[in-house]
């Protein structure tokens, strides 16, 4: 078993330096991600599904049309290729998880081998 304390881990530079807690080929990821004042995780997708929850501060969520406000302890998913993007105006921190991991087309041809070294 692993554990963390998500509200200790050191996450300097906001968005700028994501901390991955775990990653493990065929299942899952999952990343820390401080998100500064003012700070946003622009208009993106990624190929896995993935659940993003708010550890501590407030983040508003926008995908397609819809923005929803999300406190701590909020739980949001966005399926594969998904367009969504993630800001916050007081900062937080964040909890993402991809699963799953890595995604079949999420490396392109000779990626794979190179992330692996």
């Amino acid at each position: 078993m692993k554990t963390w304390d998500l509200t200790q881990i050191d996450v300097p530079n906001g968005t700028r330096s994501p901390v991955v807690l775990h990653s493990t080929d065929d299942q899952a990821r999952a990343v820390l991600i401080g998100i500064d004042a003012g700070q946003e995780l622009g208009d993106h997708e990624v190929r896995e599904g993935a659940f993003v929850t708010v550890v501590e501060g407030s983040v508003t969520v926008t995908a397609g049309n819809e923005s929803f406000a999300g406190d701590t302890g909020s739980l949001f998913y966005f399926e594969p290729h998904e367009r969504h993007s993630i800001a916050s105006d007081s900062g937080a921190r964040i909890l993402l998880v991809l699963a799953k991991w890595p995604a079949p087309d999420h490396y392109e041809d000779g990626e794979r081998e190179l992330a692996q070294r």
